[in-house]
């Protein structure tokens, strides 16, 4: 009986990991074992690189607006507390976007912000 080789199948899947591996260096771009190795971690890493984008522009914006609330004399705690009293619905990315481009827009947020924390 011949033996298998397990023929195009193997190629295939082969070809599509190393087309995957592509843009790296040295024998990470066509030698399969390693090229295998570097693939699955950099999937990997982008897997949890997704997740942290997140986290990282939600901070940014909480400092944005922390920024532009101190400016006008209020701590973002005290802010954020004030929105949900007033009913304010707005999301901190919308928040900080305001703050650097609708500076008048924010302040008038501030200002009803601030008609809630005097009641």
């Amino acid at each position: 009986m011949a033996r298998a080789k397990r023929g195009f199948k193997a190629r295939r899947r082969r070809k599509k990991l190393l087309k995957l591996a592509s843009g790296m260096v040295a024998r990470r771009n066509n030698v399969y074992s390693v090229a295998k190795r570097s693939v699955f971690k950099a999937l990997k890493n982008a897997y949890s690189g997704r997740k942290e984008r997140k986290r990282d522009f939600r901070s940014l914006w909480i400092v944005r607006i922390n920024a532009a609330c101190r400016a006008h004399g209020i701590p973002y705690n005290r802010f954020i507390n004030g929105l949900k009293s007033a009913n304010i619905i707005l999301n901190r990315k919308i928040l900080a976007d305001m703050a650097v481009n609708d500076p008048t827009g924010f302040e008038q947020v501030i200002t009803k912000v601030r008609e809630v924390m005097v009641k």
